[in-house]
């Protein structure tokens, strides 16, 4: 294929040269206040994020790992406890229940929308379940209204996976604003630090409390250690970073869902997930539904747009978790993504000149 136009995946270094003279006043302040490790810049931050989730408390921490991982055992989740989430996601979501020593329980994901079944979710629940984590894939949060229903109905925690959906909205509110809600702050996300970073929102301030114990060490007093805690901290670098880039966040969404947009306008019916009426979406990713992927990533590649898959193989199919006894055929919908899903550019400095040369390149590689 010719090389018209050269397109990132990403495109990182656009929006630095956005904001370049606020970054490094921002981190100089912490240089000269040598709050490296939490601080002013990381409070600071704490407090804005949660005003702009809706959210009482926000707890920043290293990564969204460790914020998946503290917001299930500050719910309580043990050893002997049942969580369940489902197949498609990226492996930390697995990782961090399995830390709490819990069992991890699968379900698939359902089609047109791809998001969590909530029929499977109802089903799945037994008396050890202490809390569903569904995960707002791509940056569409999941039916949040029915999980909640099945989580009260139960008794249980629903914990949202929101890596991918800062500043997404459920039927008018934003994700984070009503329950416990774990979000990354990877560099690449639609919110991201200059290295890793996470945080989790809450409106219990004593969910909030015991995460910041088990934040740092289990200690909210210096050398006082109430519980046996983690080093999740945030650095002062990243809060500093977010800090700068929280006030962004609105404008940058808004370009990428023009972005989707166009994408939908030159795509018409290809396949991909369907965006229920009653969200408003971030696409951290933009997903389509291709055959012979790994030829279609090589022909786009070679014609100068960068794509990614989201994600290859299924978390039930991963070796580290093949003790959980699911095999092949287990949850199709799940496998069929991860046969199929093509990502393909997304950023908000994405220009329709660009998008409609993707698109052009995609019908050329797939024909």
């Amino acid at each position: 294929m010719t090389v018209a136009l050269h397109v990132p995946f990403v495109d990182l270094d656009a929006q630095y040269r956005s904001i370049e003279a606020e970054i490094w006043p921002a981190l100089r302040r912490v240089v000269e206040e040598r709050a490296f490790i939490l601080g002013p810049a990381v409070a600071q931050f704490e407090n804005a994020f949660a005003a702009y989730c809706g959210a009482r408390h926000h707890v920043a921490m290293g990564s969204g790992t460790d914020a998946l991982h503290l917001a299930l055992l500050a719910h309580g989740v043990g050893p002997g406890d049942e969580v369940i989430t489902q197949a498609n996601t990226f492996v930390a979501t697995l990782e961090a229940i399995a830390y709490t020593g819990a069992r991890i329980v699968l379900v698939d994901v359902k089609p047109p929308s791809f998001d969590i079944d909530v029929d499977a979710v109802a089903a799945a629940v037994t008396p050890r379940t202490k809390a569903i984590v569904p995960v707002h894939l791509y940056g569409q949060p999941a039916p949040l209204d029915v999980l909640g229903a099945i989580a009260q109905r139960h008794g249980i925690a629903l914990v949202e996976d929101a890596s991918q959906a800062h500043g997404a909205r459920f039927r008018g509110a934003r994700v984070g604003s009503a329950n416990t809600a774990c979000f990354s702050f990877y560099p690449g996300k639609n919110l991201g630090a200059y290295g890793e970073g996470g945080g989790v929102t809450t409106n219990d301030d004593e969910l909030a409390d015991r995460m910041r114990r088990l934040r740092n060490h289990g200690s909210v007093k210096r050398y006082v250690h109430e519980d046996v805690g983690y080093n999740y901290r945030m650095d002062g670098m990243q809060g500093a970073v977010l800090g700068v880039k929280l006030p962004h966040l609105d404008r940058w969404n808004a370009q990428r869902r023009r972005a989707a947009a166009r994408y939908d306008d030159l795509l018409g019916d290809w396949p991909r997930p369907h965006v229920p009426a009653h969200v408003e979406h971030v696409h951290h990713i933009y997903p389509v539904l291709v055959r012979d992927r790994e030829a279609v990533i090589e022909r786009m590649r070679d014609a100068g747009v960068e794509t990614n898959a989201h994600y290859p193989v299924a978390c039930h199919l991963q070796p580290a978790f093949s003790s959980l006894g699911y095999g092949q055929g287990a949850f199709p919908h799940s496998e069929r993504l991860a046969r199929e899903e093509l990502s393909l550019p997304m950023y908000p400095e994405l220009a329709d000149d660009a998008i409609e040369y993707v698109v052009g390149v995609l019908r050329r590689a797939a024909g």
